[in-house]
């Protein structure tokens, strides 16, 4: 554990509380993509099949837990509570996120560190993430009118894995033969797919306008 790796966490788990504060306060799910949720849902139910094998500490178990509930849970809300769901734009979020699931899952048994379930399914997942912004970025650009709520959330996001970046160098420069190349990769991949929307988060912070982006 290094201050980047506990940054990226408590920015990640921040996204997560700003999202679950916009649909718990606001009963609204306005320009969040379900496909996005779902996909995410599905990297961390692949990612943590060693939840109850493999014990590493209680904060990683909790943080595991917690990213397992929290998405299911913000699935459950866009799809079936009474009020979240009625402001869910489906018409906007038309993104066939199952045409990226299918080549992630090839990829990962061709290039993975381990051939077992457990490791194609961990090379899967992080396959997975780095894309699973594609329809949330998507709607963004269809909608461009965006609210703080879900632009802090999306910010977040980005953050985390930013901050993810900076743990890897810190790592490789201090501990003896560090070297995991489908992390990076996947991760610098995530991380260029919020350029676009990072330069007009800050300029809309710099300008003090509203956040929109362009069609």
């Amino acid at each position: 554990m290094n201050i980047f790796r506990l940054a990226g966490d408590m920015t990640h788990l921040a996204s997560v509380l700003v999202l679950l504060l916009k649909i718990h306060t606001i009963k609204s799910c306005a320009g969040i993509s379900l496909k996005t949720q779902e996909l995410y849902a599905l990297v961390f139910a692949t990612r943590y099949l060693d939840l109850f094998t493999d014990y590493i500490s209680l904060y990683n178990t909790l943080m595991k837990l917690i990213f397992l509930g929290s998405s299911f849970s913000i699935v459950w809300y866009i799809r079936h509570h009474k009020i979240v769901r009625r402001s869910y734009d489906k018409d906007q979020d038309t993104f066939r996120h199952y045409f990226l699931v299918l080549p992630c899952l090839l990829l990962a048994l061709v290039i993975n560190e381990k051939f077992s379930v457990k490791e194609i399914m961990w090379a899967f997942s992080l396959y997975l993430e780095a894309v699973a912004i594609l329809p949330q970025l998507v709607l963004l650009q269809r909608t461009r009118n965006i609210d703080n709520l879900t632009g802090q959330y999306v910010f977040l996001l980005g953050a985390y894995r930013s901050l993810y970046i900076l743990n890897w160098i810190y790592r490789y420069f201090t501990e003896p033969h560090y070297v995991h190349w489908i992390t990076w990769i996947s991760g610098l991949v995530q991380t260029l797919l919020y350029a676009d929307f990072f330069y007009y988060y800050f300029q809309s912070w710099k300008n003090n306008v509203k956040l929109e982006l362009p069609a």
